[in-house]
């Protein structure tokens, strides 16, 4: 999912930021009124088309097109092309998908060349922001809005609004506040998964004492090397001080070198930074800015570590044959909370449905992937797992792999407070630059203090 961070969002975010459009996004704070095609819409009378009912408010769509442009690839392009299927059988309209690996970068060439696409799957709330500040793209129906007020928590919604108009529906999600263990390791061991951070600093410390390192750990990712640290600390800023907090932190509020976060550092530090704890399977506290994030976690296969901070995606990394379960080889926990008051933090991640023409094929097809009915179906076209939504009204059922179950369980929990990943919405210089920098000086030996105020002084003033 390209919502992880191995991306090109530095240059993406700097390029759409400089795009040199004259126009302006629009200050209405309502959704855009739906446009009709006009005609009874196809669905009408197909038991198939029960519970897409909205679509007949834009009648038939038979001969038009809705175009896709996103980084979403193959093998996940598949399942998302068969996902649409239900769609083109209720209204009619055709939808033409185009992936590229390339798509930041491209999105911004095509929306400056006048060639934008009908809609976008944007993976960073951030990069929505400049993508709306080009004046061209346009916001979601009431429709839209409607479903995402029933379906979606208040946070993701307001991930999707810019200056106080809604234009983008979550897509999927990914759930990062994980910790992966092996179940038969710790059922061998009589370990118990933690429900606190004191008590998964009690687990390490009993895990260290059998002379198991209990952590492994690798940030190591070309130039994007240091995002697996920044995702640690996002993770105990939300624990430690909260979603408020965290707010302001993300959008510059607060100082990045501020005591709250310098506190909630060394509490990271306490882990990967201690040479009781780490680096299980590899070597000493500096290895882990040489291990590559994909090779993270592995020793916990070969009984070499314990346990590994590392988000949902994590799942396609473990070699083929893991039995990738609750009482596997591996599977996962969620990672504890250090304070009550601050409820249940989750961090993570997703895309966006950014539209760029309000004609009725694609209003129809902004609705129909908000909806309940295409988050079933997208489950269901994804038989080899990978894939989750923030929708409540997914089944989880039709999930098939036990991660994304549990992925979806937290994502639905009413007591989660969920915050997107924190670097994504940081201006490119900071979270895509000095943040990853930074965060990799500081694992080889660089002071807290330091970091932070280095990152605090790379902060664009403008």
């Amino acid at each position: 999912m390209r919502s992880r961070k191995v991306r090109h969002a530095s240059a993406a975010v700097l390029a759409v930021a400089a795009l040199a459009l004259a126009s302006c996004a629009s200050d209405d704070t309502s959704s855009s009124e739906s446009n009709s095609a006009g005609g009874t819409w196809p669905g009408d009378g197909n038991s198939d088309c029960a519970g897409l009912e909205q679509l007949a408010d834009f009648g038939d769509l038979t001969g038009t097109t809705v175009s896709i442009y996103t980084s979403i690839l193959p093998p996940e392009q598949e399942a998302h092309e068969k996902s649409y299927e239900l769609f083109t059988e209720c209204t009619g309209a055709e939808v033409d998908y185009e992936g590229s690996d390339q798509f930041e970068t491209q999105l911004v060439v095509r929306l400056k060349a006048g060639n934008a696409p009908d809609i976008a799957y944007i993976p960073q709330p951030g990069l929505l922001k400049t993508v709306v500040g080009s004046g061209l793209a346009v916001a979601a129906p009431q429709a839209v809005s409607d479903n995402v007020d029933e379906f979606f928590g208040e946070d993701w919604k307001g991930y999707g609004t810019v200056d106080g108009t809604f234009y983008a529906a979550p897509l999927g999600a990914n759930v990062k506040s994980f910790v992966w263990y092996s179940p038969k390791m710790f059922a061998k061991n009589g370990w118990e998964v933690p429900e606190t951070w004191d008590d998964m600093l009690a687990l390490s410390d009993e895990i260290a004492a059998t002379g198991i390192k209990p952590w492994c750990a690798g940030i190591e990712s070309g130039e994007a090397t240091g995002w697996p640290a920044t995702d640690w600390l996002e993770d105990a800023v939300l624990r430690e001080q909260g979603a408020d907090y965290y707010d302001q932190w993300v959008n510059h509020e607060v100082p990045f070198n501020d005591s709250g976060v310098a506190d909630s550092l060394d509490l990271v530090g306490n882990i990967l930074k201690n040479d009781k704890y780490v680096n299980g399977g590899f070597g000493d506290v500096d290895s882990i800015a040489t291990t590559a994030f994909q090779d993270g976690g592995l020793p916990i296969l070969k009984g070499q570590c314990a346990m590994h901070r590392q988000a949902s995606f994590y799942a396609a990394q473990w070699p083929e044959g893991t039995d990738v379960s609750e009482n596997g080889d591996a599977f996962a926990f969620y990672l504890p909370t250090t304070n009550e008051d601050n409820g249940k933090p989750v961090l993570g991640g997703g895309e966006f449905v950014a539209a760029f023409s309000d004609r009725a094929e694609v209003q129809a097809f902004q609705t129909y992937l908000s909806t309940d009915v295409w988050a079933n179906q997208k489950a269901i076209a994804t038989p080899g797992g990978g894939w989750v939504s923030a929708n409540t009204g997914l089944d989880i059922d039709n999930l098939t792999s036990p991660i994304d179950q549990l992925s979806a369980s937290i994502l639905q929990d009413p007591e989660a407070v969920f915050r997107f990943d924190g670097s994504d919405q940081m201006p490119s210089a900071v979270g895509a630059g000095t943040f990853w920098k930074e965060m990799t000086a500081w694992i080889t030996g660089e002071s807290t203090s330091d970091a932070l105020d280095n990152i605090e002084s790379s902060w664009p003033s403008s």
